[in-house]
C-alpha cells in the first residue's frame, strides 16, 4: 500500500429557436462531491443501477504515448531544426494522437544526464541542437507541457536516472557536466558511461534533478523507463567492486545493487510527493520480473529477468508502495514461445492486486510491421493486445511505443485500436493516495444555438461532456458511452441537438456534480 500519512490533497446569448435548461445533481458513484455556488432546482438523477456497465466504454482508462528524444527516435526527428519546426512536429504527435481519444504523453525530459529544458543543473542535451550543452535559444518544456494540456492529455516528465553519457569518454562532455565533474561518481561499461547506483552521491544528484522539474514546471508525473543497472552486455563486467567493499554491509552482490535501485526509488517517491503531493511518480519495467523457473512466484516464461539482469525489483516497490503505478513493458505477441503476451498480462494484473498501485501496459507498437514474428504481421495483433488487457480487473490503461508508429499507423493498426476501443473519450483512472478533490460544478450553463458556454470552475482543469441518449437513460456513472468530449475551455459545440451533462474535473479528474442543459436545435 501507499505510504501512510501522504497529504491528500462570458456565456453566448440564447438564439431564439433554441432553449437552454440547467439542472445540478449529484455525483456518480465513487466521485468526490463539491457544492456548486450557483445552483438551479435539482432534479434526481436517473439510478445509476439501471445500467450495466459496458466494457467497450470505460469510463476511465489511462491511454498514452512515449515520445523518444534520445537518437531523435520521435522528436525532435532531427536535431539542429528551427524552433518553429520543433513546434509544429511536437503538436503533430500531439494532434495525433488527440484523434485517436488518447490522454497522456510521455515525454523523454533527460535521456543521459542531460536537459531537454533550461536546467543550471545538468547541460542541454545534444537532441535539440547537435550539440551537447548548447543552448537552443528557448525552453522547450513549458511548450511541450502547455500542449499537452490544451488538449487534456496529462504530462509525465520521463527520466533516466543512471546514463551519464552515450560514449565512456568523460573528457568528451560538456565543460560543467556533472561526469566530468564527479568522474568517481561514473562506471564505463559497454562502451558508454553510467552513475555508479551504489553511491550516495548518486541518488542525491538523481533527486536534485528531479526536485527542480517538480518545483519549477507544470508537470503531472516522474516517470522513469527500464534502464536501472545496465543491460548485460556480453563479455564486459560493470566494476563497482570498491563501491560494493564500501556500502555492501555484508549482503551478496546482487541484493545489495537491487537494494541500491529500491533505495532510489523510495528516495524519488518522497521527494516528488513532499514537493507536490498531486504529482504521480511511475515506472515502466522490463516486462518479465522473473522466471517462474526461478522464482516460484514467477511468470510461466523464459526470457531475460529483470529482478536477476538488471536489479529492478518491481514487486518490491509494489509491497513498499513507493510508485504511484507500474507501466511493464510487455513487447511481445500473444503465444510468443518465450514470453507469451496473455500469460504476462495476466501475471501483472494478480502482481498489483491488493495495492493501490495502478497498472498500465506497454504496448510494443514499434513492432507491428516486423517480419521476424509473423504475429506482428497481423494488423489486428495490438487492438486484440488492448482487448484483452481489458479483460483483466487491474489493468488501467495502456501506452504505446512510441510516437513515430502512432502517427504513421503501421498496418493501420492504431486506426483499429482507435474504432474498437477508443471510440469515447476517457476519464484518467483515480489514484486515491494522490488526495485531490472535485470542483465545483460548472455555473451559469447556457446555451446559444449549437454552442454550450459556463462560467469556469475553480481548480477545473478540464470539463466533460455527455449526452444523454433519447431513451433518457444516463450512465454517466457506469461508463463512457454517452461522454463525447473532454474540453478544457468552458464551451462545446454541440453536433446534434438533445440533452447535455456537463462536469468539471480538476488535474487528477475528479468529477463534479453534473450540470443539465437541453438544445433544442442545431
Amino acid at each position: 500500500m501507499r505510504t501512510a500519512g501522504r497529504p491528500l490533497l462570458a456565456a453566448a446569448a440564447l438564439a431564439v429557436a433554441t432553449m437552454a435548461t440547467a439542472y445540478v445533481f449529484g455525483p456518480g458513484a465513487g466521485e468526490s462531491p463539491a457544492a456548486s455556488k450557483k445552483k438551479t432546482t435539482p432534479i434526481a438523477a436517473p439510478a445509476a443501477a439501471a445500467c450495466k456497465a459496458d466494457a467497450r466504454y470505460p469510463k476511465r482508462e489511462l491511454r498514452g504515448v512515449w515520445i523518444a528524444t534520445t537518437q531523435n527516435i520521435d522528436w525532435p526527428s532531427k536535431p539542429g531544426q528551427s524552433v518553429e519546426r520543433q513546434k509544429a512536429d511536437y503538436t503533430k504527435i500531439l494532434d495525433s494522437a488527440a484523434k485517436r481519444n488518447m490522454n497522456a504523453v510521455f515525454v523523454q525530459v533527460r535521456p543521459a544526464s542531460d536537459a531537454l529544458y533550461k536546467s543550471s543543473i545538468e547541460p542541454w542535451s545534444q537532441y535539440l541542437t547537435g550539440t551537447a550543452g548548447k543552448d537552443p535559444g528557448w525552453d522547450p518544456l513549458p511548450f511541450l507541457i502547455d500542449e499537452a494540456h490544451k488538449r487534456g492529455m496529462e504530462f509525465h516528465a520521463w527520466f533516466n536516472p543512471y546514463r551519464a553519457a552515450y560514449g565512456d569518454s568523460a573528457a568528451k562532455l560538456p565543460a560543467g557536466h556533472p561526469a566530468r565533474r564527479h568522474p568517481d561518481w561514473t562506471v564505463k561499461y559497454g562502451g558508454r558511461l553510467y552513475y555508479n547506483p551504489g553511491l550516495p552521491a548518486v541518488r542525491d544528484h538523481v533527486n536534485k534533478v528531479i526536485k527542480d522539474v517538480v518545483d519549477r514546471y507544470d508537470i503531472d508525473a516522474v516517470h522513469f523507463d527500464d534502464y536501472f543497472y545496465p543491460y548485460p552486455v556480453a563479455g564486459a563486467t560493470f566494476d563497482d567492486s570498491a563501491t560494493f567493499k564500501k556500502y555492501g554491509k555484508g549482503k551478496k552482490l546482487a541484493e545489495w545493487r537491487r537494494d541500491n535501485v529500491n533505495k532510489l526509488v523510495a528516495e524519488v517517491d518522497k521527494t516528488v510527493h513532499d514537493a507536490k503531493p498531486y504529482v504521480k511518480f511511475g515506472i515502466s519495467p522490463f516486462g518479465i520480473w522473473r522466471n517462474k523457473a526461478q522464482d516460484s512466484s514467477g511468470s510461466d516464461t523464459n526470457g531475460m529477468s529483470a529482478y536477476d539482469s538488471i536489479y529492478a525489483d518491481a514487486l518490491a516497490w509494489v509491497k513498499e508502495g513507493t510508485v504511484d503505478y507500474l507501466l511493464p513493458q510487455l513487447y511481445w505477441p500473444r503465444g510468443h514461445k518465450l514470453a507469451d503476451y496473455t500469460t504476462l498480462v495476466r501475471w501483472w494484473s494478480e502482481a498489483v492486486e491488493g495495492s493501490d498501485v495502478q497498472l498500465y501496459i506497454g504496448q510494443g507498437l514499434y513492432r507491428v510491421g516486423a517480419k521476424d514474428d509473423k504475429a506482428w504481421t497481423k494488423p489486428g495483433e495490438m487492438a486484440g493486445q488492448v482487448g484483452l488487457n481489458r479483460e483483466q480487473e487491474h489493468v488501467k490503461g495502456s501506452v504505446y511505443f512510441s510516437a513515430k508508429q502512432v502517427v504513421s499507423d503501421p498496418l493501420g493498426a492504431v486506426g483499429r485500436i482507435a474504432e474498437r476501443h477508443y471510440s469515447r473519450p476517457a476519464l484518467l483512472p483515480l489514484i486515491k493516495s494522490l488526495g485531490g478533490q472535485a470542483p465545483a460544478a460548472p455555473a451559469d450553463i447556457k446555451a446559444g444555438g449549437a454552442t454550450l458556454s459556463w462560467t469556469p470552475s475553480k481548480d477545473a482543469r478540464a470539463y466533460a461532456v455527455y449526452q444523454v441518449p433519447k431513451s433518457g437513460k444516463d450512465c454517466r456513472t457506469t461508463d463512457a458511452r454517452n461522454l463525447v468530449a473532454i474540453v478544457t475551455s468552458p464551451s462545446y459545440t454541440a453536433k446534434s441537438a438533445g440533452t447535455y451533462l456537463v462536469t468539471a474535473l480538476d488535474r487528477l479528474h475528479h468529477q463534479s456534480e453534473a450540470v443539465k442543459v437541453k438544445v433544442d436545435e442545431v
